[in-house]
């Protein structure tokens, strides 16, 4: 069965060493993020992932949820209990407002306590993950009464919230979107419509259920214009704000999927049930989507979560197992064979999936970082600037985040062989997990098109340009160190690759629109590419300056430079490839005629 140790060591060094979290302590929105705490903090989170969440992947994999013929659900067995937990813990409060419950700590942190908790149990990490998502959008959107009924409750984990957007003959496009709201005389509005693919939306670990649900009202204008959002729990709160009548809305079937199965991704049914809306009317797309960009850079980390656990147990199995001799000539003479991490190929894998992993993390902490400048930073440039970075950057955690949760998983389960094809070693279940987080949330290729048609072109394209003179102005300062300059050459090369394409984009994408979704992932992945490189660029120079000053680790700090250099060497060039790739044009793949990619 595989294991899960939270890599909190490498979450302390990012903090610490590259962001250096501990100088803003007692600053606006970082007042109790003392170094110590965050460290404490850390410690316990990764040990309640590990001890409390991860020995229950495995078994609620196999038995999954339960849909009873009232249309209610049970999940897996030790779930409730893991989640109540959880709840008495108040981990889910970490992040939230102290007027509501929560303890008002960075959005930095609770970012890697939400890794280990996905890397330790993605299905069962759900539940409250969702709800942080609910919990964002009435913060921002809800009325006084609407954030004091369920603000609390939804902090402190009592309620859980979903949120509902897809229908049967609508994923991505909810212009086409048909659920109706009918304005009742109390001011409520009488739901109707089904939902589909609806994570978490009936379960039994959580007195009450708040569906955050996109509808139209009757005069709504045609298209996305038209879409409004309205909270719509399962049970109505009565006088006391407890769970009272039950709403008039249903769980019609759970689905049977590839992974995840832990979490109850339903079908529901809403007929006449009752809602309030939330912000205002046809308004609704612009309030989910403060929930969604929330849940991307949530996917993203799931993404990361995978790779780390598929990673280690990887790790742990090619220093385990014993297969034919090193190339160099025996390594154990006296056993029958040496170990698997002898051979360059595994240790290929091995490198590639512990540079994307770390260097992702990396990437996800510094965004989780950015989120908290945007509202907190103490001039109102470094709050632009900061939340531009988010903005550019949160489709390319989403989607590149998520290629690398399923790359690493597919390549540790071949480090296993044979073995990590059979369930009972875990490592098949990594790959069948990792693999939704690339498709919900916005597809990958839906990312890549948000990246390219609206983060780029935003504010005249000063995100981008940011980020271009960011990535330049700190290759300059770590050529000075000799340690440093292949990665920053490398780094500097892959930057001009970002440079050429976006130019490239600029020239031909307004000749023809179709040249900028052919190239739009590609542009994509060398965003992703550039970024994780300035990451292992700043995790480098603080490596060797933990290495010249005699400080730290040394094992941790030089593993840290070999992967840095890895990442260089191994994984930078690619953006030369993916430049030349994208400028190729939309020509080819265009003009084959629709009926022609059916063989007849």
């Amino acid at each position: 069965m595989a294991s899960y140790t939270a890599p909190v060591r490498d979450t302390r060094f990012i903090m610490e060493n590259v962001l250096k979290l501990g100088d803003r302590a007692g600053k606006p929105g970082f007042e109790s993020a003392d170094p110590d705490m965050v460290a404490a903090i850390l410690e316990e989170a990764g040990k309640f992932a590990s001890e409390i969440f991860a020995p229950l992947n495995a078994p609620g994999d196999a038995q999954g949820c339960t849909r009873h013929d009232d249309g209610s659900v049970t999940v897996p067995d030790g779930y409730a209990d893991a989640y109540r937990q959880y709840c008495e813990a108040g981990w889910g409060t970490l992040t939230a407002p102290e007027a509501y419950g929560g303890q008002a700590l960075p959005h930095v942190l609770g970012v890697a306590v939400e890794e280990y908790l996905s890397s330790a149990n993605m299905a069962l990490a759900m539940y409250p993950g969702l709800t942080d998502g609910a919990v964002r959008a009435l913060l921002a959107r809800g009325s006084d009464e609407q954030k004091a009924l369920y603000l609390p409750k939804l902090i402190a984990g009592e309620w859980t919230g979903t949120m509902n957007l897809t229908e049967p003959h609508c994923g991505t496009d909810l212009g086409l979107l048909r659920s109706r709201a009918e304005p009742n005389d109390d001011g409520s509005f009488a739901i109707t419509g089904t939902k589909i693919f609806i994570s978490c939306g009936e379960h039994d670990i959580a007195s009450n259920i708040v569906h955050f649900v996109l509808a139209r009202t009757p005069d709504a204008p045609p298209g996305t214009k038209g879409i409004s959002m309205f909270i719509v729990p399962k049970f109505l709160p009565d006088e006391n704000g407890e769970p009272g009548e039950r709403n008039s809305l249903q769980c019609g079937s759970i689905e049977e999927k590839m992974g995840i199965h832990g979490s109850g991704t339903c079908v529901m049914n809403y007929d006449g049930a009752k809602g309030w809306l939330i912000g205002e009317e046809n308004k609704g797309l612009a309030a989910m989507f403060i929930m969604m960009n929330a849940a991307r850079l949530w996917v993203g980390m799931q993404g990361l979560g995978q790779a780390e656990v598929a990673y280690q147990n990887g790790a742990a199995y090619a220093l385990d197992r014993r297969q034919g001799r090193a190339l160099s000539g025996a390594k154990d003479p006296e056993e029958a064979a040496d170990l698997l991490i002898v051979h360059p190929d595994v240790r290929r894998l091995l490198m590639d999936a512990r540079a994307k992993t770390e260097g992702l993390r990396a990437l996800i902490i510094w965004i989780g970082l950015q989120t908290d400048l945007a509202l907190h930073a103490e001039s109102e440039e470094e709050r632009q600037q900061a939340d531009d970075f988010v903005q550019l950057l949160i489709p390319v955690v989403k989607a590149i985040g998520t290629d690398i949760g399923y790359d690493v998983a597919t390549q540790m389960q071949q480090v296993w062989g044979g073995h990590g094809y059979i369930a009972e070693n875990g490592m098949e279940q990594f790959v069948r997990d990792a693999r939704i987080a690339m498709i919900y949330e916005g597809a990958n290729g839906v990312q890549a098109m948000d990246l390219v048609g609206r983060k780029l072109p935003m504010h005249g394209g000063r995100a981008v340009q940011s980020f271009f003179a960011m990535v330049d102005k700190e290759v300059a300062q770590a050529k000075e160190t000799k340690s440093l300059s292949d990665l920053a050459g490398a780094l500097e090369k892959a930057n001009g690759e970002l440079k050429a394409a976006s130019m490239w984009l600029m020239e031909n994408a307004p000749k023809n629109p179709n040249n900028a979704g052919s190239a739009a992932y590609m542009y994509m992945q060398i965003l992703g590419l550039v970024a994780m490189g300035l990451m292992w660029l700043r995790m480098g120079a603080a490596a060797a300056k933990s290495l010249d000053g005699g400080e730290g680790d040394a094992a941790f700090m030089q593993a840290k430079l070999l992967c840095a250099r890895h990442f260089a060497n191994g994984q930078l060039p690619d953006a030369g490839a993916l430049r030349r790739k994208l400028s190729a044009g939309a020509e080819t793949i265009m003009k084959m005629p629709a009926e022609s990619f059916l063989r007849t």
